[in-house]
């Protein structure tokens, strides 16, 4: 489950950004998923459960934000959505698509006290 590894290294970010910023309590942290990226949601909710016990983040709420998978196909140079890698565009059937978006996780905003 590598999701509990990224629930390490979000930690880590928050730690860093409390450190420099001076905030003590994290009460919310809203991270954008692609579908494309991997994650499962439910994977990454028990394990930010797990490893922000005893830290700064402990209770805090995790606000997942579902981003689409984006592509370009070349054959028909259309962007469209995407539900998941190799599948074939929906406007042409062409399986020239490019993904260029919904793979990526990163933290949005924080609450902090």
């Amino acid at each position: 489950m590598h999701e509990l590894s990224l629930c390490e290294s979000i930690l880590q970010v928050i730690e860093t950004e409390a450190q420099r910023q001076g905030f003590g309590r994290v009460m919310r942290v809203r991270l954008e998923i692609g579908r494309l990226s991997g994650v499962e949601p439910e994977a990454m909710r028990f394990g930010f459960d797990a490893v922000s016990r005893g830290t700064l983040a402990e209770g805090a709420g995790l606000e997942i934000i579902d981003l689409p998978g984006r592509g370009w196909c070349m054959a028909c140079a259309r962007e469209l959505e995407v539900q998941q890698r190799f599948d074939p565009c929906p406007h042409c059937g062409g399986y020239q698509v490019q993904v260029s978006g919904g793979d990526e996780m990163r933290i949005k905003d924080l609450e902090v006290e």
